[in-house]
């Protein structure tokens, strides 16, 4: 196992921002963890309107397909508004470890209130075998150890 994280990790973009909405269903990529040993999804709140509920979900199936899908037990992370914008700029982060059925993905939900979220990435880890190369929603990666200044 390489020491760098970047090397050991498969990181993707998998659902782009959503507007702020009261009613948002939103389902990122499915994932294929065939290889991995979990994923962590991550989504900012990029706005907020109090009262207003922001939730993320991942769901698994056994196909490569949204019928079917169904929410895991505790892999959710929901946080509500209390005041206007006091959620923007944080983290819905739900990381799930050896999922039990072979696609997975993230679910972007709001209720109540206005929740804009922003882009979804997806962290795949613990690869049984050496990650491929990067995701095509990956421009480039800078990976150095022990850099100089410059």
């Amino acid at each position: 196992m390489h020491p760098m994280l970047s090397k050991n990790v498969d990181v993707r973009e998998v659902g782009a921002p959503v507007a702020a909405a009261s009613d948002t269903d939103d389902n990122s990529d499915r994932i294929d963890t065939q290889d991995c040993e979990g994923v962590m999804f991550v989504c900012p709140i990029e706005d907020s309107a109090a009262t207003g509920v922001a939730t993320l979900t991942v769901e698994q199936n056994a196909a490569d397909s949204d019928t079917g899908m169904a929410a895991l037990a505790g892999a959710v992370a929901t946080k509500t508004c209390v005041v206007n914008d006091d959620l923007n700029g944080t983290l819905l982060v739900v990381d799930v470890y050896r999922p039990r059925e072979r696609y997975v993905q993230a679910v972007r939900t709001s209720l109540t209130a206005n929740i804009a979220f922003g882009t979804v990435t997806a962290y795949l880890y613990g690869r049984r075998k050496l990650p491929p190369p990067q995701h095509s929603t990956v421009s480039a990666i800078s990976s150095v150890a022990g850099p100089a200044e410059s």
